[in-house]
């Protein structure tokens, strides 16, 4: 079977995270890497043939089937675009947009392009977040009433020093909202199966007065959000992304009228799940992913492999359960209800 061709967009998450999961990946290849300043010397050190500065360097400059954009989020719309001009497959990371109409943009343009594209939601493949999905497809928690998702992190505490940049800009689609809370609200709309009727909430800066190694600057961004989605027949999901705690933890509830399923633990990757009703707790035991033994590179290396396999059968034109784009879109309309975006 001939390897799907990939160029990585972004030195930063896209070198930690994508590339390990790719280059460990039977079904890519990465031929070529697009960052400003570090392209070249990582392609060194990582054995990627081709180096450009640019997504559109890098479409210009080799011959690619598939494109991953990891760039910062001010330049998602652009990389995607370009990507699609020429029917490239494209995985965007989260946040997928700046605003709602960069959204919509890509959302149409994908529609015209007719290839595989996706987002790269990758915490849906955490064995105990996939168990809570197959028990409410199953029906085991009807009827549904209350979706609970908190994520406690100490990264933004007064103290906490890290590196000023595009991330403390709001104008540049920094901040917590889209670095954490895209993936909780995209967690309740997959448990839900269905996109909210109705979204509020709220962004919060507790700490403006940010420091780095080079002194004082001011954060411009949320560094805790917060929102509430309302569903049909009853329910509704109560979400949380706070990194100015002291503690580090995780947890994600479906509560239904006769049952409850709960995951917990100090971080996403790391949770035990647990069956609640009227008589007994259980705890449930939950199959690893294919790709566990590679969580010693990046606890969501295997997360994205198997994120990763749902794009190759996308390409492929197979059946598959890669977020999409449209699921993007919605998840973005959220994101601008409680205040994100330029």
């Amino acid at each position: 079977m001939q390897k799907i061709r990939i160029g990585i967009v972004g030195a930063g998450f896209g070198v930690s995270t994508h590339l390990p999961a790719l280059q460990a990946h039977p079904a890519f290849e990465v031929v070529a890497l697009a960052s400003p300043s570090t392209a070249a010397q990582i392609a060194r050190e990582r054995g990627i043939p081709h180096a450009f500065t640019s997504c559109q360097a890098m479409l210009a400059g080799c011959d690619l089937d598939a494109v991953t954009v990891a760039s910062p989020p001010f330049t998602h719309r652009e990389d995607v675009l370009a990507s699609l001009a020429v029917y490239k497959h494209v995985l965007c990371e989260k946040p997928f947009a700046l605003d709602v109409a960069g959204a919509r943009n890509m959302v149409e343009a994908a529609a015209v392009a007719g290839t595989a594209c996706g987002l790269s939601h990758e915490f849906r493949f955490v064995p105990q977040l996939a168990a809570i999905k197959e028990l409410v497809v199953h029906r085991h928690l009807d009827p549904l009433r209350d979706v609970e998702i908190t994520l406690l992190r100490r990264m933004l505490r007064r103290a906490e020093q890290r590196a000023r940049g595009w991330w403390f800009s709001r104008e540049l689609g920094g901040g917590y909202a889209g670095a954490i809370l895209s993936h909780v609200i995209d967690l309740a709309d997959w448990l839900a199966a269905e996109s909210p009727q109705r979204s509020v909430g709220l962004l919060r800066t507790a700490n403006v007065e940010r420091h780095d190694h080079a002194g004082a600057f001011k954060s411009t961004v949320d560094d805790g959000a917060f929102g509430l989605l309302e569903y049909r027949e009853g329910l509704v999901a109560r979400l949380s992304a706070d990194a100015t705690t002291a503690v580090e933890s995780f947890t994600c509830a479906v509560h239904g009228e006769d049952r409850t399923a709960v995951a917990s633990g100090n971080t996403i990757t790391n949770l035990k799940l647990f069956s609640i009703d009227d008589d007994e707790t259980s705890e449930l035991e939950c199959k690893p992913s294919p790709y566990a033994r590679f969580a010693s590179v990046n606890a969501s290396v295997p997360l994205l492999m198997e994120l990763y396999d749902e794009f190759a059968k996308k390409i492929d034109g197979k059946a598959n359960v890669l977020p999409t784009f449209e699921e993007g879109l919605v998840t973005q309309q959220a994101l601008q209800s409680i205040g994100y975006g330029t």
